[in-house]
């Protein structure tokens, strides 16, 4: 198992699809994608702007209830891909008993930025989907004069015409 850190929720286009965006915490710092309902994305990030809602959201009122039995979440765990489905656990603990769980990464992922809990990707899920974000190319010395030149050029042509210019 690899931990990861939640990066960021987002939109991809040109299907308007909600896409949870992990990244290993350690190491290769591979980036793991997964697609997720447009319910669960507002979910994820109204925890993360720590949104309060007049009323509990689902995943609120599971982190209350869970408090309120005494059961911890100790981690998430994204397990498996078949069928270009993801899988999770949810590792509950009681006192020394621990519970597994099974759920939707992107509820998974929900409960877990609620209640401050690790996320974990199984390697050979990581190890599949993985990829590691190229590194921006380094601007060449004409990209960055070229700005300077559209300037010049512009300054010229604004010292070239006159307000008779733009009479009909």
């Amino acid at each position: 198992m690899v931990e990861v850190e939640l990066l960021e929720v987002r939109v991809e286009m040109p299907g308007n699809t909600p896409v949870v965006l992990l990244r290993e915490r350690e190491g290769a710092r591979r980036l793991v994608p997964i697609l997720i309902g447009e319910t669960e994305a507002r979910a994820i990030v109204f925890a993360l702007d720590r949104v309060q809602t007049p009323r509990p959201m689902t995943h609120d009122l599971f982190r209350d209830v869970l408090e309120i039995l005494g059961v911890g979440l100790r981690q998430v765990v994204v397990t498996a891909l078949r069928d270009r489905t993801f899988f999770a656990e949810l590792h509950l603990l009681e006192g020394e008993q621990t519970s597994i769980v099974s759920a939707r990464p992107s509820d998974a992922i929900a409960l877990a930025v609620r209640t401050g809990s690790a996320i974990f990707v199984a390697d050979s899920v990581i190890d599949e989907v993985g990829f590691v974000e190229p590194e921006p190319e380094p601007e060449s010395a004409a990209a960055e004069s070229q700005p300077d030149e559209v300037i010049a050029q512009f300054k010229d042509f604004l010292d070239q015409i006159s307000p008779e210019d733009f009479k009909s």
